[in-house]
Order: structure tokens, then C-alpha cells, then sequence
């Protein structure tokens, strides 16, 4: 008898999902809060156990077609004069980076027909017993499904309702992030242009076409009263953040107070002592995130590929096929998230010695690079 499962999420874990739930005899249906897809998002690498992923479900030629121009970091003081560069040009046999909303929008696509995907909605309340789920929707009639996973991101939906306050596992790391699209003049060069201050960064991101994308990474500590979905809140504290700041970031914060699209959140740890409860669990973020630095969407990827194998491998027990995925996939997050502080600090030093040894060490890189490259 074919299971269906409902998934909470459209972003880049539940539409992998679904595509592989497919294509092991499951009947996927993806709800998703938002209209639409976004158009925002920073540009990820889609490498390491993911790149295999990608190329069974056959998307490496659209990636590719859609992948960055980027081929090296340049740092910038705030005149806009470069200080340093990193060469990113190498061999990209093995990964390929592309915008997290293309990311997303490609992997949609693909599983478009084997699966039921609904826009504007969002799951409201569970309650399961020993073989399936009750889903009340807030739109949506009621359903039942013989299982639900949870894609829904940090701020997971599922996870509130079944494990608990927000609180409770996510852990605010001192960062914020925002990224919206600008236009390319802002950097027409194919090198990411990063200009830094104590505890901030601003950085434009070339991507192909006549786009590109803007970051903002910064510290501080967690905002009362802050709402992740409160989009006016989030415009407001990115301009207090970065008040007075150099280089383009003026211009930035323009395009920030009028963006229609605008990507605001903490850069937060999620972390939970299990991912599954009955027959209900969670995937991505919603279970681990590792945040701006830990290669979020690859291990999502890599994540929904090994959830469809094993609950197709425990099928009249779909308890079991939720725990080998998280013993399986736990082995592969836990690394990242152990590196985060590392990672940190690196790329927003808190002081301005920080931000001139950052600097001095892509010198380094780059002489070392040069100096490969002359021995050749």
C-alpha cells in the first residue's frame, strides 16, 4: 500500500524530499507558508555528499546554467580600493554554487507531477496515533497522512507543535544576516567584493545575468521583541546596524528600506537530543541547523536522500526508517556545527585587529597561490 507523507517546507530539504519519496513508492504532498518562491537568498555550494545527490536526480545541468560567476574574494577598504584578494578560481568538478532561491526553484521543478505541492498554507495542529498523523491546516480542509516531516526551517512549524517552544532549542549565536538582489552595476566583476568593520560585514556577490546579491553579516545581541516575520522590524535594525558605514554601504541600506524581498534572521544553532517522535520528524534546519557557515542546503540535500532510503528500507516501520536517518545523517552535521565559533570569527572579527589580520591572512593566501602557480 503506497504511504503518503506530508511535508512541511518548499525550501531546499522538502522538494528533495519529495523527489526521492517519489521515486521510492511514497505520495508526497509539500505545504508551504509563503505565495511563492523567494527570490532572495545567499548564494550555496552544492559539494561533499550533496553534489552525488544532485547529479542522480539529473539537475546538474540547469545548476551549472544557473551557477555564480564567482571567481575570487576581494576585500575592500571603504573608498571601494581593493586590500587583498583570495583566488576562487579551481577546479569545480565536484560542487558548484548557485543562488539558494534558484537552488530551490531547479529541485521544485524536478519533482513537479510527482508531487502535490500547496502554496499559502501552513500546518496549524497534529495528533497521531500508532498509523498515521491528523493534520489540521489553517486554510486547508483536514487531512491524514501516514507521516509528517518537518523541512520548515529554524523556525520549524512541526517542531513547535510536537517538541516545543522555539526557546527551547535554538540558540541565537550573536550574528544577524540579510541578503537581498541588487543590481549588478553595484559589482560588475566576478570577484566577491567584502568590505568589513568591527563586528560587520558588507559584501555584493556577482551572480550571472544582470543580478547580483547582497549580504549584510553582523554581530549583536538577541533584539526584545524581535519577530522573525516582522519585515519593517528587520529593515529598521539593519539600518541601525550599519549606520555610518563606508564603501557602498549607503546604497545598500537604500535598497534594503525598499526591498519587496528582503532575507532577515539570526544566525542561530538548532539542536535537539532527538529528530523524530512517532511518526512524525524533522529534516534541515528544522532539526540542525548549522547556520550561515555550515553548508546548510548540501547537508539537506544529502539528508533528504538518506530519510527517503531508509524509510523505504523500514517501511511497515516507519518509526525505525526515522531513526536510521538521523543515526545515519547526525555523523555528517555535528562536525559543522562543532566549527561554527571558528567560522565566526573569521569572517566578522569583533575588532579592527581582527579585521586586519583577517585581511593579511588573504594576503597570505594569495601569495601562496601566486607562489604555487610560478612553480608550475
Amino acid at each position: 500500500m503506497t504511504q503518503t507523507v506530508l511535508i512541511s517546507g518548499a525550501g531546499v530539504a522538502g522538494p528533495t524530499l519529495a523527489y526521492w519519496l517519489a521515486r521510492n513508492g511514497f505520495t508526497p504532498t509539500i505545504v508551504e507558508r509563503a505565495a511563492g518562491q523567494r527570490s532572495s537568498g545567499n548564494p550555496v555550494d552544492v559539494r561533499g555528499p550533496a553534489f552525488p545527490v544532485a547529479e542522480k536526480m539529473g539537475l546538474l545541468p540547469r545548476l551549472r546554467a544557473a551557477a555564480t560567476a564567482t571567481t575570487g574574494l576581494a576585500f575592500v577598504d571603504a573608498q571601494g580600493r581593493r586590500k587583498s584578494r583570495v583566488d576562487l578560481s579551481v577546479n569545480r568538478a565536484a560542487e558548484v554554487e548557485v543562488p539558494r532561491a534558484d537552488l530551490a526553484a531547479i529541485i521544485t521543478d524536478a519533482v513537479s507531477g510527482s508531487a502535490e505541492i500547496v502554496y499559502g498554507d501552513s500546518i496549524s495542529a497534529l495528533s497521531q496515533d500508532g498509523s498515521g498523523v491528523d493534520v489540521t491546516f489553517e486554510r486547508g480542509a483536514p487531512r491524514r497522512f501516514d507521516l509528517v516531516i518537518g523541512t520548515d526551517g529554524q523556525h520549524s512549524t512541526v517542531r513547535r507543535l510536537v517538541w516545543g517552544p522555539e526557546t527551547d532549542f535554538v540558540t541565537h549565536r550573536g550574528l544577524y544576516v540579510a541578503t537581498l538582489p541588487v543590481e549588478r552595476e553595484l559589482n560588475p566583476t566576478t570577484d566577491v567584493l567584502l568590505y568589513g568593520m568591527p563586528g560587520r560585514l558588507a559584501s555584493v556577490h556577482p551572480v550571472r545575468g544582470d543580478g547580483g546579491i547582497a549580504a549584510l553579516i553582523w554581530r549583536g545581541r538577541p533584539v526584545p521583541g524581535y519577530d522573525h516575520r516582522d519585515t519593517a522590524q528587520h529593515k529598521r535594525i539593519v539600518e541601525q546596524a550599519y549606520a555610518g558605514g563606508g564603501w557602498l554601504v549607503p546604497e545598500l541600506i537604500e535598497r534594503v528600506r525598499d526591498a519587496g524581498d528582503l532575507y532577515f534572521d539570526t544566525v542561530s544553532q538548532v539542536r535537539l537530543d532527538t529528530w523524530s517522535r512517532g511518526r512524525i520528524g524533522l529534516l534541515g534546519d528544522a532539526a540542525s541547523s548549522v547556520s550561515l557557515f555550515g553548508e546548510g542546503s548540501s547537508l539537506a540535500m544529502a539528508g533528504a536522500y538518506t530519510l527517503a532510503r531508509t524509510l523505504a528500507e523500514h517501511r511497515d516501520r516507519p518509526e525505525q526508517g526515522l531513526k536510521a536517518y538521523e543515526h545515519e545523517h547526525r555523523k555528517l552535521t555535528a562536525p559543522r556545527q562543532n566549527g561554527f565559533a571558528t567560522a565566526a570569527t573569521l569572517m566578522v572579527p569583533a575588532t579592527r585587529f581582527g579585521v586586519a589580520l583577517r585581511d593579511n591572512g588573504a594576503r597570505l593566501v594569495t601569495g601562496w597561490q601566486r607562489l604555487k602557480a610560478a612553480v608550475r
